[in-house]
């Protein structure tokens, strides 16, 4: 009656009254559920099984598309009198589900996936959470509950993704210690791609931001001055005064030149990351990396020391920064090797440069100049093309889009798994991770360039027929949730229950915490 009423604190109350365990009361109830469709009529059975497959869709919608804690979901699941409404239920349910989940990506065809990874972490009140996701089609990869992020941990981590089907082209991350040393280590045949946004946008952007500000303030220093100087009476104070606007405007002259200098040396080292030029010429890396290096000299003339220390720091990764320019070379290639004429190619690759700034630019103006420009690109094009338009600039763009020169697709997914984290003060569990991973590989976008598409359809290339939620359902089988009784769709024959036996490490599978008790788990 606690269980089914919902009574706060009976059960802990009961374990201390007989002084037996929390976990022997549940199984009990559990044992009284069982029983439930046998005492009473088949249509109550039946009846019963609809509100509990309803009650517990809910439970996953409300938590993975709703973003709610797990109280929350208690609370509005007794508003509209759903069963299961607990807390405790809700709880172990999602562990329950997020369990027979696997934290990596599976590749289930007969041939290997080459993808470009995108690897970060994430924090959960201090603890990492490595993710590493494909840029091209957002899809994760491999999301992990870590004590450390070392070197070690990152090799465990790829290793494990490429045993089940997905090679790495190259790897794009930050600088950070143990991503960098782990690639080294662990990926020493595939090429790193510095992040471009951590190397340069990052760090320089940051002293656009700092030298516009003081231009501004002291421009707003001169106009005081030059305001108390028509307030003046005697020649002595107007004197004064005067010689105080003279210094505040030379101050101004050179704050606003240093700001305007500081813009233009760094527009020009962003400019010079363009794979292509405005004509959809493919631009060299050699002469890209020299314009880099002249670029950061002449900064460097500006005598700021701080700023000569970040520059520092950017060229050392110079050599790398520009390592996707050489996989440009190798899709360009292919592109031409396709049959596609160079004029009309040089044109589409000029509009999905235009489509990046596009994306790129936080400003409206800016926004709008891309869009126009691309625009143009894509009208030139399809006079080209004529009806073969539409299919040729997918498959153009769909090639191009496997040029990556940042982690922002990872920091994007990090900003999809935060609200998750919010909700649960930052304590989260690997089975939420893995929910929270097939939820997102598997939902539809509703808008932007992969609307109406799934992650996993643009990786794999095929259509995603059913929901989401219907894909959870038929991992897990038919699955009694009153019992804890487990019919696997994906180990036909065999039946699991949830018991505290030993741990195999699958590597990429569940972690298997369910012993077999018919047949045998390879």
């Amino acid at each position: 009656m606690a269980m089914e009423n919902s009574n706060y604190g009976i059960i802990t109350n009961l374990s201390r009254q007989f002084n037996v365990s929390r976990p022997f009361i549940y199984d009990a109830i559990d044992s009284l559920k069982a029983v439930f469709p046998i005492i009473f009529n088949k249509e109550s059975s039946n009846l019963n099984a609809i509100d509990k497959k309803m009650a517990v869709s809910h439970i996953l919608s409300l938590k993975l598309e709703g973003k709610c804690s797990i109280e929350n979901i208690s609370t509005l699941m007794k508003r509209f009198e759903l069963a299961n409404n607990s807390v405790g239920f809700i709880s172990q349910y999602l562990s329950h589900v997020g369990s027979l989940l696997p934290s990596t990506l599976i590749n289930r065809e007969d041939n290997v996936r080459l993808l470009v990874f995108a690897s970060d972490e994430v924090f959960a009140k201090n603890k990492p959470i490595l993710v590493t996701v494909d840029p091209v089609s957002s899809a994760i990869l491999k999301i992990e509950l870590s004590d450390t992020r070392k070197a070690k941990d990152w090799i465990a981590h790829w290793n494990c993704i490429e045993n089940n089907g997905h090679i790495a082209i190259y790897l794009v991350s930050d600088e950070g210690t143990g991503l960098t040393s782990g690639h080294s280590q662990g990926l020493p045949d595939v090429p790193w791609q510095p992040d471009t946004f951590h190397a340069i946008a990052h760090r320089l952007g940051l002293w656009v931001d700092r030298f516009e500000k003081g231009a501004y303030q002291v421009m707003e220093k001169e106009y005081k001055c030059q305001k108390t100087i028509a307030s003046a009476k005697s020649p002595a104070v107007i004197a004064k005064r005067r010689v105080a606007y003279n210094a505040a405007m030379e101050e101004s002259s050179k704050k606003i030149e240093l700001y305007e200098d500081f813009k233009y040396l760094y527009s020009g080292i962003v400019r010079e990351l363009h794979v292509f030029d405005s004509n959809g010429n493919l631009r060299s890396r050699k002469n890209a990396e020299e314009n880099i290096q002249i670029s950061l000299d002449l900064i460097d003339t500006l005598g700021r020391k701080t700023l000569s220390d970040t520059i520092k720091k950017i060229r050392k990764s110079v050599p790398e920064l520009l390592g996707y320019f050489d996989h440009a070379s190798t899709i360009v290639k292919k592109l031409e090797d396709s049959g596609l004429d160079q004029d009309p190619l040089k044109t589409l690759c000029a509009g999905w440069q235009w489509h990046k700034m596009y994306i790129k630019s936080k400003k409206s103006g800016s926004r709008n100049y891309c869009q126009e420009h691309e625009r143009f690109c894509l009208e030139l094009a399809g006079g080209y093309f004529q009806e073969d338009y539409e299919v040729i600039k997918e498959q153009v763009y769909h090639e191009l889009n496997h040029i990556v020169q940042s982690s922002a697709m990872v920091e994007c997914v990090n900003s999809i798994i935060r609200p998750y984290l919010n909700t649960s003060n930052n304590q989260i569990s690997q089975e939420m991770l893995n929910l929270i991973m097939f939820y997102h590989n598997h939902r539809r976008y509703n808008s932007g360039e992969r609307a109406h598409k799934t992650p996993y359809e643009i990786l794999s290339g095929k259509t995603q027929e059913k929901d989401w939620l219907e894909l959870i359902f038929e991992i897990i089988g038919d699955e009694d949730a009153s019992t804890g009784k487990i019919q696997h769709s994906r180990y036909p024959g065999l039946t699991f229950y949830k018991k505290n036996f030993c741990k195999i490490d699958l590597c990429c599978g569940a972690s298997d915490d369910y012993k077999p008790v018919v047949g045998s788990l390879k």
